[in-house]
């Protein structure tokens, strides 16, 4: 059976940013490798790490090994916001996950009540290098974007925040659309509970899991979802969401979970 493809956000510096990724937060050494190639074997073509996370070797490893072009696949990484040489730590980043460019590089997260102008600059030159294809931030509210943009003249492309059904504010994501920053979520799942009546009874209505609805939603709703797991199941599991889609009363069933 053909697989049906994982929509995608278009990014202003030409990247493709598929909706659903690979999230490597807390998986390290060779189970990194294993878990990263096990989601390109599945068909995942995004995969998101960070230079904290200590794991981009083993995931351009696994990358490399795959035998899956490097152009069609979507490599996030992150600087964290306390880097003495962001130049230095893009190097780092970019020899260890085996590739010449990123498709996406953010800033990690924010320090009190800093928004990083000089680091963000350092990331526009990146991408003016053509070392970073698309550049974004993560961990930033609307008004440190806002900050951010009004003090350098460019928006991030992308923002990737805590994000799941029972965080969800119906004015963070608009607020997002409406300046055109893809809102990205991790921990969608360790923030959901999976037994809900609501998401259980929605599953069964589509003969797939609690957990295939969840991150459907994020999809449907043009959200970013990047799922981890070490279990190849769960993680060929996670990436089957693309031959169903809810309903406009399901998503909004499921945008009624915030604050549960």
């Amino acid at each position: 059976m053909t697989q049906t493809p994982v929509p995608a956000a278009q990014l202003p510096g030409g990247g493709s940013m598929p909706l659903l990724g690979f999230g490597t937060w807390q998986i390290t050494g060779p189970q990194a490798y294993d878990a990263v190639r096990t989601a390109l074997d599945v068909g995942y073509r995004h995969l998101d790490t960070a230079t904290v996370y200590r794991n981009e070797e083993e995931v351009g490893r696994a990358l490399a090994d795959s035998g899956v072009p490097r152009g069609e696949v979507f490599v996030t990484t992150k600087v964290p916001p306390n880097a003495d040489d962001a130049r230095k730590v893009l190097e780092t980043s970019l020899q260890k996950l085996g590739t010449d460019h990123l498709d996406l590089w953010l800033i990690h997260w924010t320090e009190g009540d800093s928004i990083h102008e000089d680091l963000w600059q350092a990331l526009l030159e990146a991408q003016q290098a053509g070392k970073v294809r698309d550049v974004g931030v993560s961990n930033y509210s609307l008004d440190q974007i806002d900050r951010l943009t009004d003090a350098t003249g460019q928006q991030p492309a992308v923002n990737q925040i805590e994000w799941a059904p029972t965080r969800y504010d119906g004015e963070v994501a608009a607020g997002h659309a409406q300046r055109g920053v893809v809102l990205e979520g991790y921990s969608a799942l360790k923030n959901t509970n999976l037994d809900d009546p609501v998401l259980r009874e929605i599953a069964d209505g589509h003969a797939v899991s609690p957990a295939q609805v969840l991150l459907r939603w994020h999809l449907d709703h043009g959200f970013v979802a990047i799922p981890k797991s070490v279990t190849p199941e769960r993680i060929a599991a996670n990436f089957a969401i693309t031959e169903f889609s809810l309903t406009p009363d399901e998503v909004a069933r499921v945008d009624g979970l915030a604050g549960r």
